[in-house]
């Protein structure tokens, strides 16, 4: 399933990317789309498959921080990227003699770095939240990867501010 996911969307951005005909904001978004879906699935997978195979369930602290930095940020980027392209349907329904002019290229770019800039920051800033905490002992999390809450839930100070 994991292979068949990866090369879907990288099939998805070659054929965006060869064809002249899509290259429109609404297929430029789809192939950053595709992109963050291939990093996405790429977090957590690969070690789920190495546990399964080795029958072990060890990620070190720094591999687990790592995972959970990625898999926030390609998370908020599914997100930021879904947004934008619902914007760039709202504006292609409800101002289709305009649209050309308001989703220009520099303003699709503009889009997708903002999204990547936003991403990258509060992943950042969550990840090293979780840094700043301590834990009691060393306990085990349950899961196949590592999950923001799931830290915050071993963490043995007030984690108040973490939950906001």
């Amino acid at each position: 399933m994991y292979l068949i996911t990866v090369f879907g969307n990288l099939l998805i951005i070659l054929a965006i990317s060869t064809d002249p005909n899509l290259h429109t904001p609404m297929y430029f978004f789809l192939a950053n789309l595709s992109f963050v879906d291939i990093c996405f699935t790429s977090t957590t997978v690969p070690k789920m498959l190495v546990n399964i195979r080795t029958q072990s369930k060890v990620i070190t602290y720094a591999g687990c921080i790592t995972q959970m930095y990625f898999f926030l940020l390609f998370a908020g980027l599914d997100i930021f990227i879904l947004t934008v392209m619902a914007y760039d349907r709202f504006v292609a329904i409800c101002h289709p003699l305009h649209y050309m002019v308001i989703m220009n290229p520099r303003l699709c770019g503009l889009l997708v770095l903002v999204s990547w800039i936003m991403c990258v920051l509060n992943s950042l800033l969550q990840t090293l939240m979780v840094l700043g905490l301590s834990f009691c002992t060393t306990l085990e999390i349950s899961h196949f990867f590592c999950e923001l809450n799931q830290m915050i839930q071993l963490a043995c100070p007030d984690t108040f501010i973490n939950n906001l």
